[in-house]
This record gives C-alpha cells, structure tokens and sequence, in this order.
C-alpha cells in the first residue's frame, strides 16, 4: 500500500499530501470505491490514481468538498465517473474556473506548465442539502450544513466507520482560511455538523486527521471570531484586533469578509 495512505476506518483511508498539506479521502466498497477530493493538477491527479490502485482496482465515484482549485483540478482524469457537489460547487467552478487558474498562476508561477495542462471539469451530480451514495454496499452520506470556508461546502459521512470529511470546514495545522468565507455563518454550520453527526473521527481538508474535541475547540475560535467582528464593525477595530485567536493577516482578512456580511 502506499506509504502515504492512512486507514482511519474500516477500509478508510486519508491521503495526505505535500501540496498545500491537502488531504484526500478513499472508502473502499465490494467492487467500487469513493474518491473524495482530486487535487491540484492532473499530475497530482494522476499521482493520486496510482495511489488508489494500490488498495483498489474498484470504478470509483468522486465527490469535491467544495469549488477550491487544490480540490478539484485533478476532476478530468477520474472520467467518464460521476463527480458529485454542491449545487453551487458545480456553479462556481463553472463560472469562475479560469479564473480560479489564472489566481493560482500568479501564485505559483513555478508550477505553470503543470496547471495550464489542466482541464476544468465541474461535478455534474449535485444536490442543495443532502444526498445518499451507495459505495459498495456502504452508505455514504454527503450533507451540506450552511455557509462557512465557502459558499458550498459539503461533509462527506462513512456512516459505517464512524468517519466524517469535513473539507475545509474544518483545519489542522494552520488557521481557517477566509478568503472567499462566511465568518458570521461559519461557527453556526460548523456547531450543526457536530451536532448531527456524532462520530470519533473527523478528517479536516489540511492536516493531521483530528478529533470531536479539537472540531468543538475549533467551533468556539470561530464562534469568538464571529462575535469579535460583530464588535469591530461597531467600535473599530485597534483594541479588538488583539483578542483575535489567529495571527494579524488571517484575521484582517476574517475581518473583511465578516464586514462584507454586515454591510450587506
């Protein structure tokens, strides 16, 4: 198997890579498997299929956690197989997925070659709040609880292992990110996944795979973000800025996001 897969439930495997620290999901059925997220290119797309055909030879279905470019670029090379998103994941990729490449060339203009190469491709099975796969006799059930890291996020739950995906609702290792994000929503969806979904193991988009204890500690940070910005747009923010749980740069852009809610 391997080296970089770790089983975390009966036949649930996290994969976790060196770019951006992303985690990918394999649940492994009788004779079909489920792939959860695709990365950033169709090398690291590629890369992650030689990975799975090292536990399985099984088709595969695909889900995107949401409309981020490092969890769905990898999309084209898992055809002609169903994708399955949020509504709006399929939405915004369409809309916006040049634009997502041509943000992530002026990051990473080292690795242009790599992301030219790649073929934009949406989830084309989506659904608004919840829908049921059957992966080789397992349920799996995708649901998306609200607003939060983005517009679409959904939670990929292995009812019978007692695992949850969470995407990037959820962040190990380095602060939330709050690019594109919804800090006022995004301590209220994430109370809602732990209050539906009662299991041990939660698997965050980037990581080390984490508990219910450290999603609960990660819940009141965002809580505490929510409410602290609520008091910035009304007080300012120079003596406030400081109770902030997150370095200043992640919580200027929290901030702004927070504002753009509030104006609305």
């Amino acid at each position: 198997m391997d080296e970089l897969w770790q089983e975390v439930g009966d036949r649930v495997y996290v994969r976790r890579h060196e770019s951006f620290d992303m985690n990918v999901g394999l649940v492994v059925g009788e004779e079909h498997c489920l792939v959860i997220d695709t990365g950033t290119s169709h090398r690291e797309g590629a890369d992650l299929i030689d990975a799975i055909r090292k536990i399985t030879g099984s088709p595969w279905t695909v889900v995107n956690t949401h409309s981020h470019f490092d969890h769905y670029f990898g999309n084209a090379l898992f055809r002609p197989a169903e994708i399955w998103g949020h509504v709006r994941c399929a939405e915004e990729i369409e809309e916006y997925g040049e634009l997502h490449r041509a943000d992530v060339l002026g990051r990473l203009p080292d690795r242009r070659a790599e992301l030219e190469e790649v073929s934009i491709v949406p989830p084309d099975q989506t659904f608004a709040v919840s829908a049921h796969l059957e992966i080789g006799g397992r349920p799996v059930l995708l649901r998306h609880f609200g607003l939060g890291h983005s517009s679409n996020d959904i939670v990929v739950h292995v009812q019978d292992a007692g695992v949850v995906f969470a995407g990037d609702l959820v962040e190990e290792g380095a602060p939330p990110a709050f690019g594109d994000s919804y800090p006022l929503d995004w301590p209220v969806t994430t109370a809602a996944m732990l209050a539906e979904l009662p299991e041990p193991v939660f698997v965050p988009g980037h990581g080390a795979v984490v508990d219910r204890a450290f999603v609960a500690a990660q819940q009141e940070e965002l809580a505490a973000v929510a409410e602290l910005a609520r008091r910035a747009h009304v007080e300012g923010l120079r003596d406030l800025i400081r109770r902030f749980p997150y370095p200043e740069d992640v919580t200027r852009q929290a901030i702004t996001r927070a504002f753009l809610q509030l104006d609305a």
